[in-house]
């Protein structure tokens, strides 16, 4: 053995340093990245609904159908939560109400203010309310190295978001964009809010089984009669039945599993910066399989937002 480290006696059962490190990432932040990785394929399955189909309808059947899915995976298990006491029960309740109003916000502000600004506010921003719902809640400390990779992801958002959809959006009427804007803001912070609340019951003692099975199976009741009002178009084709169960099952149900596994190791605001690499596989993704293409802009931003999730990646 040579190096600073020659002549020292390793524990037995210890790791050395790099392989700990890939241990770690492995548990905590590559769950996540593959979860996400799935929730960039939304849009291009939404891309073969049916027409009739909104924008409702496609949040309401991946967070509904999805979120029972994730509460029958977790059965029995769910019990025990809910004899936890009244503090985590208010946590779960919480928590579902995020669920159910975070994809009704999402795709409501990219079809009043349009794609770019609708997805730029609600993933942008996301990190930024989660930091804060700890800042609140725990008193955590801001992390130079997180706010660093968190702030060249987000600016990476914004390249890749423009340089993919801007030539071709029509001009936003201001009263457009606002709201769609404070919809988008409504997205992110319930999208943190969820985060926070599975993270902080997991924190607890709670397996993220039944964690994530309570609160999304709680969301989907939420989202059930929404689903009944706006589903019809996606139930009346043999496309819309499989572009539902594809959505339910994997960016949903498979993802949220992994995003669960991911949150018992990694704080709320570092998996909602680590779930930045979303907006790069839908882009990647419209232009291999639907025919889009990506500006000089959107391709720097792919880079941005590598490279920051690349730093948090390392810090986690």
């Amino acid at each position: 053995m040579s190096g600073p480290s020659a002549g020292l006696t390793e524990l037995p059962g210890s790791l050395p340093a790099p392989a700990s490190r890939r241990r770690s990432f492995r548990r905590g932040p590559l769950p996540v990245l593959i979860a996400a990785l799935t929730w960039g394929t939304t849009g291009t399955a939404a891309h073969f609904a049916p027409t009739a189909a909104s924008p409702l309808a496609i949040g309401a059947v991946t967070m509904g159908c999805g979120g029972l899915i994730l509460l029958a995976l977790a059965g029995r298990s769910v019990l025990p939560l809910l004899r936890a006491g009244r503090r985590a029960l208010l946590t779960a309740l919480a928590g579902a109400l995020c669920v159910a109003i975070y994809p009704l916000a999402f795709y409501s502000s990219m079809a009043i203010a349009g794609v770019a600004i609708g997805t730029v506010v609600s993933i942008g921003s996301s990190p930024v309310f989660a930091v804060l719902i700890e800042r609140v809640l725990d008193g955590s400390r801001l992390n130079a190295r997180w706010a660093a990779a968190t702030a060249v992801s987000a600016i990476g958002v914004v390249f890749l978001v423009n340089g993919h959809h801007g030539a071709g959006d029509q001009t936003q009427s201001l009263a457009a964009v606002a709201g769609g804007t404070a919809l988008g803001l409504v997205a992110g912070a319930t999208y943190a809010g969820y985060s926070y609340a599975a993270g902080r019951l997991m924190r607890q003692g709670a397996a993220s089984r039944p964690v994530m099975g309570l609160i999304f199976g709680g969301g989907a009741v939420l989202l059930l009669p929404v689903l009944v009002l706006t589903g019809g178009p996606l139930f009346q084709s043999a496309s819309g039945l499989v572009v539902s169960a594809y959505l339910a099952v994997v960016p949903m149900s498979l993802a949220y599993v992994l995003f669960g596994i991911g949150l018992s190791r990694v704080s709320a605001s570092t998996a909602t910066s680590l779930s930045l690499v979303e907006p790069v596989v839908a882009a990647v993704l419209s232009v291999l399989v639907v025919g889009e293409h990506l500006g000089l802009a959107a391709w720097g931003g792919v880079a941005l937002v590598g490279a920051g999730v690349l730093l948090l990646g390392m810090s986690a």
